[in-house]
């Protein structure tokens, strides 16, 4: 492991502390805090942000998610253990976060009206582009 290239926390504490205001905004989201470790958890192992994969899965557990789950979120696609709103969620967020790619395309957009009131839809769009912030500073600066 790398060690730290530059003590951001102090550095940039005004900045982050935004960050960070938008996490815990999002805690009292109507999409649910285990929906939205759920969403940070699969974002996180999509950037390979150990920090977060490690706090976002001891958040899943406190909140008693179950380890079938955990084990099988990378494959949720083919996993029986979530449900149609979760998937539509989980799609969602590897489009926000693979978005060079996908250009968050109506494939993974639309079926989210199924599931999602217009706000739980900005919710979640900004749940999945802040913690891409937050990995990307945390993979960047070797925390």
């Amino acid at each position: 492991m790398s060690s730290l290239r530059q003590p951001y926390v102090e550095l940039s504490a005004d900045a982050l502390s935004h960050l960070r205001a938008i996490k815990s905004g999002l805690q009292e989201s109507p999409l649910g805090r285990p929906l939205v470790e759920l969403v940070y958890l699969r974002v996180s192992q999509i950037n390979g942000c150990a920090f977060c994969l490690d706090m976002h899965a001891r958040a899943l557990r406190a909140l008693g998610e179950t380890a079938a789950r955990l084990d099988t979120l990378a494959g949720w696609r083919l996993s029986p253990h979530f449900s149609g709103r979760e998937r539509a969620a989980l799609a969602w967020a590897e489009s926000v976060t693979l978005i060079a790619d996908t250009q968050a395309g109506d494939d993974a957009y639309l079926p989210l009206l199924e599931h999602f009131t217009p706000q739980e839809v900005a919710d979640l769009t900004m749940a999945a582009a802040n913690m891409n912030a937050l990995n990307r500073l945390a993979i960047a600066m070797r925390q």
